[in-house]
């Protein structure tokens, strides 16, 4: 799995969606795995910006961000 590249959406809080592709860096059985972002635009930056954004104002027992992986 490491060096695999994986595309995924993101639901956003406001029913959109983000659209990622990255590169899996690390990955534990069971706990998750890390990615690299490749070729980002500019609005899929601001997204994830603003994405990460709510999420730190949310702290811990705020929504769990919800992400599926995309099938080629």
């Amino acid at each position: 799995m490491t060096g695999e590249i994986v595309a995924f959406r993101v639901l956003l809080p406001d029913d959109d969606w983000l659209y990622l592709e990255g590169e899996v860096r690390h990955h534990r059985h069971g706990v998750g795995f890390g990615v690299r972002f490749v070729d980002l635009n500019e609005e899929q930056v601001e997204k994830l910006l603003r994405l990460l954004q709510i999420e730190r104002e949310a702290g811990p027992e705020g929504p769990a961000i919800s992400a599926d992986l995309v099938e080629d």
